[in-house]
């Protein structure tokens, strides 16, 4: 059963940092592309940031750049975004997405608040 299971969400203050992890599985890890979009209240779904396992190569939204990263452990099937020096408008349910080909696989999603 093809799976993803994120984690690591919950309530951080502004300016803190989190790590949300996303546990693939039920597929080979291998020439997929992993990706993170969130959905904040009231708002459309949108892309946050890729990866590609094979060759490891990023792009980020504009609005989170060089404040999050992406990142693989393709030993463990894990994809991570490093979330630092948050903003209350990034406060959203993150969810991890996995392409394989023609295959579209999403998780079920994790609460990130962002609030002092």
């Amino acid at each position: 059963q093809v799976q993803l299971v994120e984690s690591g969400g919950g309530l951080v203050q502004p300016g803190g940092s989190l790590r949300l992890s996303c546990l693939a599985s039920g597929f080979t890890f291998s020439n997929v592309v992993m990706s993170w979009y969130r959905q904040a209240p009231g708002k459309e779904r949108e892309f946050v940031a890729w990866i590609t396992t094979a060759g490891g190569s990023t792009f980020y939204a504009d609005s989170v750049k060089g404040r999050f990263t992406i990142s693989t452990d393709n030993a463990k099937n894990t994809v991570f975004l490093q979330m630092n020096s948050l903003k209350s408008e990034d406060t959203a349910v993150y969810y991890c997405r996995a392409v394989r080909g023609p295959s579209v696989t999403w998780g079920k999603g994790t609460q990130v608040t962002v609030s002092s």
